[in-house]
């Protein structure tokens, strides 16, 4: 291809992106970043760092920073909204398996922020914010992307490979033609953010709580400044009936009842999708991320496990543009991380909301005995939590030929 360009391109600057261009960039390979924002994306869902994705984020020097901005969490626990705690487990029994023994909540955005600072002292790597990725070529030498500028202009950028960053609607898997199939989630999941301090109201309550419910599952998860309330919604209702002010102070009066009004300070309501990628190699075109892999937020896995994606694919495509390697690495690539989203992540956030919704009495009192058992048993327990925290998922790859 004549003219080609020594780059990689990345498209998409969410978290997923701007680690992939990270990676790449400590590799020595120029990058452009195509981002359709007009600036830093600022998506407020994920907030749970796994420790492996803290361990991997200490390459960029930046897992520290994220600790000063976010909160440090221990334990999490499952709690029934009427029995109160069923179990709660400890991730510093994790100590020496991981640098960091404990979940991280802190915003996505902060990641993106410290990303990005790092990008913006870095001349390998070029950010195009505002333009839209239309259309991908690619020949046995290298990708052609088409970009869409705000005025309307289209401009062609070219590069030996690309990186489909870019969410759930990916325009790179369209352009592909990779099928992307799964099911989506009957209810609509509410997301509200309160300054209510939870912790200081109920007994017991570790910073991250998955409530089970026969009638009305829940989730609250701390922030440095904010407490978080997942809900299950009718899907049946419109944006404006599940968003209703009225509405929202009924549920959490519900969950948990006070004299004054609770203070919201953002809320959305969002489908749920739990879909795989039917590959994420297409020759020269990678998918990673929620354009490769999608499941409900139960276990806080989508954004950890994008990141996952990212240094796995980028660590074999530094050998392959330094010649230590075929491109057919990337196959492994594909084999390790489609095994992973749909043997572990896919499971485990289908069975943690089987559980918390579970309405047969019986059923639900067997789970709730399970979860006691496994975390009175420390060696049931570790196993638990290296599953739960993504580390035994990664380790297990190394046999994934």
């Amino acid at each position: 291809m004549s003219g080609k360009k020594e780059r990689i391109i990345v498209v998409g600057a969410g978290p997923v992106g701007l680690v992939a261009a990270c990676c790449l960039s400590q590799s020595g390979i120029p990058v452009t970043i195509v981002e359709t924002s007009r600036e830093l994306p600022g998506d407020l869902r994920a907030s749970t760092f796994h420790p492996p994705t803290l361990d991997m984020l200490d390459r960029f020097d930046i897992s520290h920073k994220l600790v000063a901005r976010g909160l440090v969490c221990p334990q999490w626990q499952f709690r029934d909204r009427k029995e109160g705690v069923i179990a709660t487990y400890d991730l510093s029994i994790l100590a020496g398996e991981t640098a960091h023994p404990y979940r991280l909540q802190c915003e996505q955005w902060k990641l993106s922020e410290e990303l990005r600072e790092i990008i913006d002292n870095d001349d390998k790597i070029d950010l195009i914010y505002g333009a839209k990725a239309v259309d991908v070529h690619q020949d046995e030498d290298g990708v052609v992307l088409s970009i869409e500028r705000p005025d309307g202009s289209v401009e062609k950028l070219e590069g030996r490979y690309l990186i489909g960053a870019d969410g759930a609607r990916s325009t790179i898997r369209k352009t592909l033609g990779i099928a992307f199939d799964g099911l989506t989630i009957p209810e609509i999941f509410l997301s509200m953010s309160t300054t209510f301090r939870f912790d200081e109201a109920i007994a017991d309550l570790a910073p991250i709580a998955y409530l089970t419910d026969p009638s009305e599952w829940a989730v609250l998860l701390r922030t440095p400044s904010l407490w978080r309330v997942l809900l299950p919604t009718d899907p049946n209702q419109i944006d404006e009936e599940i968003k209703d002010p009225a509405t929202m102070e009924r549920r959490l009066q519900g969950l948990f009842p006070k004299d004054d009004a609770y203070e919201i300070i953002h809320s959305t309501a969002y489908r749920v999708h739990q879909r795989v990628a039917e590959t994420y190699v297409a020759g020269r075109v990678f998918l990673a991320g929620d354009a490769a892999h999608l499941n409900n937020p139960l276990g806080g896995m989508g954004m950890n496990g994008g990141i996952h994606d990212a240094v796995n694919l980028c660590d074999k495509l530094a050998d392959v543009w330094h010649g230590k390697a075929p491109l057919e690495i990337t196959e492994r690539y594909n084999r390790q991380r489609r095994k992973v989203a749909i043997e572990t992540v896919q499971q485990q956030s289908l069975r943690n909301r089987k559980m918390m919704a579970e309405n047969d009495p019986a059923a639900r009192a067997a789970y709730h005995d399970e979860l006691r058992r496994t975390v009175e048993n420390p060696v049931t327990h570790k196993a638990f939590l290296m599953g739960s925290s993504m580390i035994q998922s990664l380790r297990d790859l190394e046999n994934v030929a």
